[in-house]
Parts: structure tokens; C-alpha cells; sequence
């Protein structure tokens, strides 16, 4: 059997499983895809269903969350944590709060995880969580219920040396404090590393709130001084208006970019002359308003509630927003409009069709699983303050992000040339996590 037959074959498999699934299945065909590179070279990652395994999960786990609103009643949600590889480490990975929240949503954030966490260089496995609980439009003391309820089912399951979750959308500070609070609760004992994304008093990390943004923008700059730009004077677009655009958003204009667009769902701002970074802020994080509401205090800035954020010019897409929202079409217009260089800051938000379309045209893409890896690798970094009672500086935390995130374009870049894939990051991005996890689950036996 050759390769793609063989290749093939466990993709068929994945399918059968894993029914109705479609962002699952979307993850592991890309992989899949740059894993016949792997296997034609160096066949022996074919055998002892080495891929197989990683396509399954080692855990899944799915429960009921009840809990009380304001009126007294009760609702009914489902959570789940999906433990997909703790080869590297403990499972390692955010809690999503969102209606869309399911098992393949799930499952596709997870095996993403895998690669993302490898490609870090620190010792963590992939896994991923979250509920189909909806935050929004609920008081402080209803999502502290949920979360209560949430925690009092997840806390079996977790510890800083079994999975360590983190927030995702949906999930922020004040959600992570009332988890650990409850799992503090049962527990017994204050055990810092359960959790990451923590208050700065009570063990968390600085630059945890930027990680995410700024590690997407410090792949980007190497990705362009590695063909000669400089991200200083280029026109930068940004989507959504979340943690993860509003400080791609900060740490690109900090390094002389204009950001000329930003966009949530309901439409997008065209900012010519660059973002009022506080004043978004304050928006987003304090009124939690929409963003039409920017344009009516800052100078120059123009709301469209049709259309999106892609139909700007710009030399510098940074997908921040959620899965798919960048489609082939969309990927056509970036490149019309002068786009040379997309790196994704969400979890996989360029369709197949849209990576195809940057790959056939010469455009430098960067996946998520390496462009967006800054908030994991904080959060590994805040597990290593935890482990020694320390507390690093902004500065010093900084700039172990920024060396994090130069390692995993050397590593992309570098693997690519290896497998005869110039300048594919794709390609890159999955054979180099790829291969250090295949080679401690070969080390370590068929378990």
C-alpha cells in the first residue's frame, strides 16, 4: 500500500468515528496532508498506528452542567474536555464558554493543541474543553453559578501534573476566578497550577492578557524580515475586536505599522490612521459595547455594517476572530487588495479553500497552530512560576514570548526547506510538531 493509500485509509477511519464532525475532520485532512511528506521520506512514522493514535483521543469526557439563574430557574448545559495527548506533558489547553461549543468543536481545538503545544518547546500535552453555555447578557453571580457547577464535574479530571486548562472565548479572568475558586473549594488545598490565566495576586502571569496578540505579531515580524520586509510602515488588518485582535492590534502598531480595520460581528471599522488601542479597550473590555461604538469617539474612523474587514488594502492580514470566518473568496480580495503576508491569530480561521488560495498564490501563511501559540506558551510559563513560587516581570516574561515565537518560525521555516516545502509554513508547522510528539510516543511504547 502506498502512501496516500495508506493515508487514505486512516482519514476514512477518522470519518467514521468521529460522524458530523466537520471541523474535526477539516484539522486532521491538513495534517494529514503534510504528513505524506513525513512518511515518504522517513516511512517508519508509519507503522505501530503511530497516526492512527494520534487522531484518537486518549480521553474524552462529556457532563451535565446545571445551574440557577436570577429568576430561580434551572438551566441545563453540556461541558466537555477532551484529553487528546499527554505524550510531551499534561494536557494542555483552553475552556471555551459559547453556543457553538460541541464535541467536534471540541475535538478539532484540541488535535490542533497537539502540534501547537509541541511546536512551543515546553513540556505540555494537547487538550482542549468548554460548554455551550453562552456568557453573554448573564450577571456576574450567573456565570459564577455556572462556573460553580462547571468546576464541581471538571475537578475530578484536572491537576497540575494531569491537564491544566486556561480560558478561551468566552472565558477571561473573572471565569477562571470563579473555577478556581470552586476547585479550591473541594480540593482542600490552594493548588496554583490547576489553572493558568489566574489574577496577578493569586498566581497568574503577566503578559497572559497579551500573549495571544503579541506572539502573532512577533511570528509575523519574522516572517517578514525573513523575506526581507519589516512589519515598521506596513498597513496591517485586523479581525474581531477580542483579547486576541485588540493586542495584535497594540504590538503591531508598537513595532510602526497603521492597523487600518478591526471587526466583531456585527461589522467592521476602517481606521486609515491607525487604532485608538485604549479607547478599544475600553469598549470591548470595559462597556463590552459593539464596535459602532468606537467610530463616534475616534477621528477618522468609519463603521460598515456590510461587508467585512477583508475588502480593506493592506500589506498584513491577522485573522483573529474564530474557525472559518476567512474563505476562499475572501483570501481572492486580500491578495487583489495588496495582501503579501496572513498569519492566523484564531484556532483555523481560514477555510481549506482560503489556504489553498495563499498557498497557489505565493502569499506567506502562517496556521494558527504556529502564529497563535503565544497564549499557550504564557501559560506554560505561568505553570513554571507556580512550580517555583516565583513571579517574573513583564519585561522578562515579554521577552521569553518573543523567543518562544522566533523558535517556532525557525522551526517551521527550517522544516520546510528540510521536506523540499520552501516557505510552506503549513507544511512546516505540522511535520515539526508533529515529529517530536511521534518520536516520544515511538520512545514511549503503544500506550
Amino acid at each position: 500500500m502506498n502512501v496516500d493509500e495508506k493515508v487514505s485509509d486512516i482519514y476514512q477511519l477518522v470519518l467514521r468515528r468521529n460522524a458530523g464532525e466537520p471541523e474535526f475532520h477539516q484539522a486532521v485532512s491538513e495534517v494529514l496532508d503534510s504528513l505524506k511528506v513525513v512518511l515518504n521520506k522517513d516511512p517508519y512514522y508509519g507503522d505501530y498506528g503511530l497516526v492512527q493514535r494520534l487522531c484518537e483521543p486518549e480521553r474524552q469526557l462529556i457532563f451535565r452542567v446545571p445551574w440557577v439563574d436570577d429568576q430561580g430557574q434551572v438551566h441545563v448545559n453540556r461541558g466537555f474536555r477532551v484529553q487528546f495527548n499527554s505524550v510531551l506533558g499534561p494536557y494542555k489547553g483552553g475552556l471555551r464558554f459559547h453556543p457553538s461549543v460541541n464535541l467536534g468543536i471540541i475535538k478539532f481545538l484540541g488535535f490542533e493543541q497537539i502540534f501547537k503545544n509541541s511546536l512551543t518547546g515546553l513540556p505540555i500535552g494537547g487538550g482542549k474543553g468548554g460548554s455551550d453555555f453562552d456568557p453573554k447578557g448573564r450577571s456576574d453571580l450567573e456565570i459564577m453559578r455556572f462556573c460553580q457547577s462547571f468546576m464541581t464535574e471538571l475537578q475530578r479530571h484536572i491537576g497540575d501534573k494531569i491537564d491544566v486548562p486556561a480560558g478561551d472565548i468566552g472565558v477571561g479572568g473573572r471565569e477562571i476566578g470563579y473555577m478556581f475558586g470552586q476547585f479550591r473549594r473541594i480540593a482542600g488545598r490552594h493548588e496554583s497550577g490547576v489553572l493558568t490565566g489566574k489574577g496577578l495576586t493569586w498566581g497568574g502571569s503577566l503578559v497572559r492578557t497579551e500573549a495571544t496578540g503579541y506572539g502573532c505579531v512577533y511570528f509575523t515580524q519574522k516572517m517578514m524580515e525573513d523575506q526581507g520586509d519589516s512589519i515598521s510602515g506596513a498597513k496591517v488588518i485586523v479581525s474581531g475586536s477580542g483579547n486576541v485582535a485588540i493586542y495584535a492590534t497594540e504590538k503591531a502598531q508598537q513595532l510602526g505599522a497603521t492597523v487600518v480595520g478591526f471587526s466583531d460581528s456585527s461589522g467592521y471599522v476602517s481606521t486609515p490612521n491607525g487604532v485608538d488601542v485604549e479607547l478599544l479597550k475600553e469598549i470591548k473590555e470595559v462597556r463590552r459595547a459593539r464596535v459602532d461604538e468606537y467610530v463616534k469617539e475616534a477621528e477618522g474612523a468609519t463603521f460598515h455594517p456590510r461587508g467585512n474587514v477583508w475588502e480593506l488594502e493592506a500589506d498584513v492580514a491577522l485573522p483573529c476572530a474564530t474557525q472559518n470566518e476567512l474563505n476562499g473568496e475572501d483570501a481572492k480580495t486580500l491578495i487583489s487588495n495588496g495582501v503579501r503576508y496572513v498569519a492566523e491569530g484564531a484556532n483555523m480561521p481560514s477555510t481549506p479553500e482560503a489556504v489553498e488560495v495563499f498557498r497557489a498564490s505565493g502569499i506567506h501563511f502562517a496556521p494558527g497552530k504556529a502564529a497563535n501559540a503565544g497564549g499557550v506558551a504564557t501559560s506554560a510559563l505561568e505553570m513554571q512560576q507556580n512550580a517555583s513560587r516565583d513571579s517574573w516581570s513583564f519585561e522578562y516574561t515579554d521577552s521569553r514570548l518573543q523567543g518562544i515565537m522566533e523558535n517556532i518560525f525557525l522551526s517551521c521555516a527550517n522544516t520546510a526547506r528540510e521536506y523540499d516545502h520552501e516557505n510552506d509554513y503549513v507544511t512546516g508547522a505540522n511535520i515539526a510538531g508533529f515529529k517530536k510528539v511521534a518520536n516520544a510516543m515511538l520512545a514511549q511504547g503503544v500506550i
